[in-house]
């Protein structure tokens, strides 16, 4: 029987690959996998349980029993142990933590099959970093977003602000790069873009520009798709 189709929409941080997953997966009546939120929760769920990021088998060991849940209290919604994290995981912190134990062998390891699952009829849009590369390697379409790194920094500090969270321009940039280069150079499941993907700078485009190029893109490799 043949697989579901699948779509993988990889870059780094402020590319908008999140808004971008979620609009085409609507579209297309797809499951969604926001691979961000697992790591953004094992690292939210690391620094609870006082787990040094230097026990890469405990924080794997963690992974493997992390209970998560992702749609209780909304389409957005993400729910560790019962309580809502929502928020918490989409902070600084929670990207950071993410990077961090993304760059643990083990705990990539552990989160592999929570995502593998994700695959189902009548089709998948995977967003992350490794998506194409290592997840999805069989994925009918890979995209791979960027933009310049002080775009997304701006992008990231006007989120912020209209939230009323007081930002840095600058900090967020600085660590922006910081992540940027921790998960390029990682040895397991680097950020970069799959042999066979479509490269998109979106640094001069707003989302809807984006949505339909992903659109039309989505719409030549699988010609069989209602759109």
């Amino acid at each position: 029987m043949q697989k579901p189709p699948i779509i993988t929409i990889d870059g780094p941080s402020g590319t908008g690959k999140g808004s971008v997953a979620k609009a085409v997966a609507d579209r297309l009546g797809f499951a969604l996998l926001d691979s961000g939120a697992l790591y953004r929760t094992l690292g939210i769920a690391v620094l609870r349980h006082g787990i040094a990021l230097e026990e890469p088998q405990l924080i794997a060991d963690l992974a493997l029993k992390l209970d998560i849940e992702f749609g209780r209290n909304g389409p957005d919604s993400v729910c560790l142990d019962g309580v809502d994290v929502s928020q918490a995981i989409r902070t600084e912190q929670g990207s950071d933590m993410a990077s961090r134990v993304g760059s643990i062998a083990l705990a990539r390891s552990a989160l592999l099959q929570r995502q593998l699952n994700f695959r189902r009829p009548p089709g998948l849009v995977a967003d992350g970093r490794d998506m194409g590369t290592v997840v999805f390697p069989d994925a009918q379409v890979k995209i791979f977003l960027t933009a310049s790194a002080e775009e997304r920094a701006q992008r990231r500090y006007k989120q912020l602000i209209g939230k009323g969270i007081d930002a840095i321009l600058l900090d967020l940039l600085r660590d922006l790069q910081e992540r940027d280069e921790r998960d390029s150079i990682r040895p397991i499941s680097p950020l970069k873009p799959a042999e066979d993907a479509t490269i998109l700078d979106t640094t001069k485009l707003d989302l809807a520009q984006v949505i339909e190029q992903v659109m039309t893109l989505v719409s030549g490799k699988l010609p069989g798709l209602n759109l």
